[in-house]
């Protein structure tokens, strides 16, 4: 069995390797090719070129870098309509991904399969319709995103989230924090996101908001995990808040050991928007959601959003367990009395975690086994290889 697959960035490497493995586990004699990182290199994968070449994020990187991004959509192509496979799966990375797919779906009858469904039960649907037009199969990361890719006339499975799989720290490795670092009352994890444009945004207001907690709270430790791209810039910017916050330095964190134990360790967090969320709920850890934008932004995806809550525990769960602060919401006063409050009684959140993690597959087959099954399931001479 010959298998093209791609993906531009360390979520899809993560997603691409453990799909390759399970493929391989259920038919050992496959052949793959395409493009991948690290991880699915060492799975066996000789890339086309290195992953980042197409991992670009905003409009005007995209724009700078257009010649090179299109040659590189073409060439992919083009490698997958020369080796003739059985199957194409690209993962995520929509910009690059759903263009390689319509030249492929152009010159070919090949199977497309695409890794991640794009968030049209949020804003844009009509996305979905225009990626049937070259996409045969959606592979899904959340329970409830299988009609709206159906409804659009693809096939779509529920695969589970990676999330259910990542390493969270025990109980006895949270308390072996707690006392390394002398916290011995309540702690607070502060988590202002991993670009610089959201710390510019949302650091000012969590200082704020850590100000209000500390007054009203002052047993309360903050400690900020930090993306090692403005680790830097955190640590200078909390340098004087009240209560010595702790940042965590994935420099000096290796492993990520002490990132782990401190989301087991933490009572409650105040996190940016998105898939954090999902990541505090796997570790038991609830939560208050806060996010801002620019003017600009504020009024376009205002008037495009199809939800009312944007944070994935609410949704999955199908509750409004997670109080949530987003746009001229996002207000440092408010903000603080929600976390107090969810510090106070967090019963309501966990039971909503707990569901939370269930409905994404948690205790039961590995995602990367489930994707391969459905891959397979709905390949003509392959579905019976179980």
């Amino acid at each position: 069995m010959k298998v093209f697959i791609t993906a531009g960035e360390l979520s899809g490497d993560k997603l691409g390797v453990a799909l390759m493995r399970g493929l391989r586990a259920l038919v050992p004699d496959i052949e793959f090719r395409g493009i991948g990182g690290p991880l699915m290199e060492a799975e066996g994968l000789n890339s086309l070129f290195p992953m980042d070449e197409i991992n670009i994020m905003g409009i005007g990187e995209i724009l700078r870098e257009y010649r090179h991004l299109k040659a590189r959509i073409r060439q992919t192509a083009d490698a997958a309509l020369d080796w003739q496979p059985d199957v194409v799966i690209t993962i995520d990375l929509p910009e690059f991904s759903l263009r390689v797919a319509r030249l492929i779906k152009a010159a070919s009858d090949l199977r497309v399969v695409h890794y991640v469904a794009p968030t049209v039960w949020a804003w844009r649907p009509g996305r979905a319709e225009k990626m049937a037009a070259h996409v045969d199969q959606v592979l899904a990361l959340l329970p409830f995103e299988p009609p709206f890719m159906q409804k659009a006339g693809m096939e779509c499975d529920f695969v589970g989230h990676p999330v259910v799989t990542d390493e969270v720290a025990n109980t006895e490795e949270a308390a072996a924090f707690r006392a390394a670092q002398g916290i011995d009352g309540p702690m607070a994890l502060l988590l202002p996101g991993s670009r610089r444009s959201e710390i510019a945004r949302l650091l000012p207001v969590f200082r704020d908001v850590a100000a209000h907690l500390h007054s009203a709270r002052p047993d309360v430790r903050l400690v900020l995990p930090a993306a090692s791209s403005v680790a830097d810039s955190v640590r200078e910017a909390v340098a004087d808040w009240p209560g010595a916050p702790l940042v965590i330095d994935p420099r000096e964190d290796a492993d990520g050991a002490m990132k782990r134990a401190a989301f087991r360790a933490a009572d409650v967090a105040l996190a940016a928007s998105g898939t954090v969320s999902l990541e505090l709920a796997a570790n038991a850890t609830p939560m208050v959601i806060a996010y801002d934008m620019s003017w600009l932004s504020r009024q376009i995806i205002g008037r495009m959003l199809l939800v009312d809550t944007v944070t994935l525990v609410n949704l999955v769960s199908e509750t409004r367990a997670v109080p949530e602060f987003i746009g001229t919401n996002c207000q440092p006063e408010p903000i603080a009395k929600a976390v107090a409050q969810v510090l106070q009684d967090p019963a309501d959140q966990r039971a909503a975690m707990a569901l939370t993690m269930e409905r994404l597959g948690k205790g039961g087959p590995h995602p990367g086994d489930r994707a391969a099954q459905a891959v397979l399931n709905a390949l003509p001479g392959h579905a019976t290889r179980h």
